[in-house]
């Protein structure tokens, strides 16, 4: 898709009418935004590559990062391309132990023996809780979080079955770790962010690993885990607007200002439907011929990318228990003001 510019330094804005969007449908998208959807704190809706619409709330500003929960996993997905296309992963489909030579599983656990990158991005590897029902808390207190996953993984359950896991976008963040010699946080500020214009992720020293630092208002920059590794499920920071780069170069099919970023082939194979609605790390959802993948994470947090309408919206939200979906927001009230 070609741009008349990229926004490697900063955002340009658009009239709404110029970029194909009813000026009127969005300024009526903050009154909605105040009234129902209250834990709000950021929005940008990007159209044609330019900001169409922007709004801040509860005293934050385009400046100010915020942990965006497991909008984290699509990025690491990202990473996971990238060490494919520079040759330090062979391929999605190659095994998880090979990466981790020094873990031997017992003799009953030979389906462990069997699960690749592949299972893990897809969310089809198996698990002994069960679904939807993820001990993470556990996962948190252990001193080798690594270890800790791979002892549960292959346990119960069938391999291709889909099972959402924490841990096991975690595991993947290890594997980065072990194939580039980087930490995610290291490998995402060289080979991906500066990039794309996005800021550099500081590294944040974990001083504890108490439920506020991990999840709460104290998350700075990446959380870690006791071993080093950056988080792979979720404790990201960003802006709205770097969330938003991050969507343009998926909706640019890994291209950022003609240079590869991300393989071409990586973002379709992360972006294309299946039966079970998820890519590589990637909600997947089609409604009325039109195609969409989403980031998601806790307390209403969203990336949503819509190749055919060349939108991108991009939502940044205080944690609360339950929030509004953000997709009926969407569905109600940013697609329609999408002209044409």
């Amino acid at each position: 898709m070609q741009r008349n510019y990229w926004p490697t330094k900063e955002w340009q804005s658009g009239d709404p009418e110029a970029l194909g969007m009813d000026a009127r449908k969005l300024a009526e998208l903050e009154p909605v935004i105040r009234s129902g959807y209250g834990n709000i704190n950021g929005t940008v809706i990007v159209r044609k590559g330019c900001i169409a619409y922007e709004s801040y709330n509860n005293g934050y500003g385009p400046d100010d990062t915020h942990h965006v929960a497991s909008v984290t996993k699509s990025v690491l997905s990202a990473l996971i391309g990238i060490a494919v296309d520079a040759g330090f992963i062979k391929h999605a489909d190659q095994k998880v132990l090979d990466f981790f030579p020094e873990y031997v599983p017992g003799a009953a656990d030979g389906q462990i023996r069997e699960i690749t990158l592949r299972h893990l991005l897809t969310m089809t590897a198996p698990y002994p809780f069960e679904d939807w029902h993820e001990p993470l808390d556990k996962m948190c207190i252990q001193p080798d979080w690594v270890k800790y996953t791979l002892d549960m993984l292959g346990r119960q359950g069938e391999i291709g079955t889909f099972k959402y896991s924490t841990a096991g976008a975690h595991l993947l963040s290890g594997i980065i770790t072990r194939s580039t010699g980087k930490s995610a946080r290291e490998f995402a500020n060289e080979r991906l962010f500066s990039a794309i214009g996005m800021q550099e992720i500081p590294d944040y020293e974990m001083k504890s690993f108490g439920f506020e630092d991990l999840f709460g208002a104290e998350v700075r920059g990446w959380v870690r885990d006791p071993g080093g590794n950056s988080t792979g499920g979720w404790g990201l920071t960003l802006t709205p607007r770097d969330m938003a780069r991050f969507g343009l170069l998926y909706l640019n099919r890994g291209f950022w200002d003609q240079t590869p970023i991300i393989s071409e082939k990586w973002v379709k194979e992360s972006t294309a439907m299946n039966d079970n609605h998820y890519g590589y790390l990637w909600w997947l959802r089609e409604e009325g011929g039109v195609h969409a993948f989403m980031a998601l994470g806790d307390g209403g947090n969203v990336l949503c990318c819509i190749p055919e309408k060349d939108l991108i919206v991009a939502i940044v939200s205080e944690f609360i228990v339950q929030p509004r979906d953000r997709l009926t927001l969407i569905k109600d009230h940013i697609l329609p003001a999408v002209l044409d």
